[in-house]
């Protein structure tokens, strides 16, 4: 089915649960791994989806595909996660054909992050794509839209001060450790894992607390060494994490697992212990809290820390809508010439079969000189040409001159690409 096929028969939807519709805890049942991405977009393939984008982060899980209808790709997400219909159902959300666009474009710019004006989610769509495209679910659609939203991303990043100032969740994880525990240069600090978020704050700590002397562990030992030697940490073994819990003021998990790699079992800490879940699933179990003297503090909670950075960043919303507005306008133009086009072949197609029917018959008569053939080709092409420009300009009047185009020059409905 060509992609002309799926703007007249299929819908673009977007569905999806986020930070804006459910806790941590519900929609880290719909985050998915890579292997399950893949085994999601293989699924997709064999039920006839043909353009599909996932975009999985800690803050939301997203399917974009052209369907029959959205409840093909709410069963995929829930097929292949820890999540069930009736959960999406109370918490997740439905987007079509504009909608779904003008979505992609607010998520691709930043303005519907939780931090405001974060723009890691960029590179995160660059990611999704080329999963898809590898695996042969994304075209010609798929890849005009994530390069619009790539370049509305960019330019709201250039042209606007949206993004100006230190904020992230790393950011702002380092802030709330530092508010929260004293003499943090002589603590001792236990990363746990080695996902990006928790690199990024060890990162951030290293350059805010002077602290020389933090701990990382990781169930793959190489991992840990790669990470430990950008950041001069130190390596410890995995099986030494309950003894280094032990020691520990402060510990940041960021393992990445699908289910808790922490829980009161191994916790036997004697003092206060600080516990950054920087991980989607959490990935410290709920029994820890009910554990004295120790501190949990996930996503969410530092996602809601604001300051005058992000008071700052909301006055240039505006002018961040307003190239949005005009990028997916360049997008809706494209899409507008893509459905027009059959119509513009079948009458170059019916012109170049009439040139070539006059020309026959006159060479019959006489000679023809083949500058004939050249300057009715060219006139072919100035007139389809000029019949483009003027979709192209005038789009509300477009469906009235297809068809006085189709009655005038008696042509066939189109056939798609």
């Amino acid at each position: 089915m060509s992609m002309q096929d799926f703007l007249d028969k299929k819908n673009f939807y977007a569905i999806g649960i986020s930070y804006r519709t459910a806790a941590m805890e519900e929609r880290g049942k719909f985050s998915l791994g890579n292997e399950q991405c893949r085994a999601l977009l293989e699924a997709a393939k064999k039920k006839g989806i043909n353009e599909l984008l996932i975009n999985t982060t800690c803050n939301r899980t997203e399917l974009y595909g052209f369907a029959s209808s959205a409840a093909e790709l709410i069963d995929l997400l829930c097929d292949h996660s820890q999540g069930d219909a009736a959960t999406f159902d109370s918490l997740g959300y439905i987007l079509k054909n504009k909608s779904a666009i003008h979505h992609i474009f607010k998520v691709g710019t930043g303005l519907d992050s939780q931090i405001l004006g974060d723009f890691e989610i960029i590179g995160q769509l660059k990611q999704g794509f080329y999963r898809s495209k590898k695996q042969g679910l994304a075209n010609g659609f798929s890849e005009r839209l994530v390069n619009a939203v790539i370049q509305a991303s960019k330019r709201v990043k250039t042209e606007t001060k949206i993004s100006t100032g230190a904020t992230s969740v790393a950011f702002a994880s380092v802030q709330y450790i530092i508010r929260n525990v004293n003499n943090i240069s002589q603590k001792n600090i236990l990363l746990f894992g080695t996902g990006k978020i928790g690199r990024n704050t060890c990162e951030n700590l290293v350059k805010h607390t002077d602290n020389d002397h933090i701990v990382l562990i990781n169930r793959t030992h190489e991992k840990a060494q790669n990470v430990a030697g950008k950041f001069n940490l130190l390596v410890k073994p995995y099986g030494d994490l309950p003894a280094e819990i032990r020691k520990a003021d402060v510990l940041i998990v960021a393992t990445g697992a699908q289910q808790a790699t922490i829980s009161k079992d191994i916790i036997h800490s004697q003092k206060p212990l600080l516990i950054l879940d920087l991980s989607i699933p959490n990935n410290v179990h709920s029994n820890v809290n009910n554990l004295p003297d120790v501190t949990v503090v996930n996503l969410d909670t530092l996602s809601q820390i604001t300051d005058e950075t992000l008071k700052e960043r909301r006055k240039h919303i505006p002018a961040a809508e307003a190239i949005l507005e005009e990028v997916m306008q360049e997008f809706h133009q494209w899409m507008q010439h893509r459905k027009y086009a059959p119509t513009l072949r079948a009458l170059k197609a019916k012109l170049t079969a009439q040139q070539k029917a006059e020309i026959s018959a006159q060479q019959r008569k006489q000679d023809v000189p083949e500058m004939a053939t050249q300057v009715s080709d060219q006139m072919i092409q100035r007139i389809t040409g000029q019949l483009a420009n003027y979709l192209k300009e005038n789009p509300e009047k477009a469906p009235e001159a297809m068809d006085v185009f189709q009655k005038v020059f008696q042509l066939d409905q189109p056939t798609h690409e």
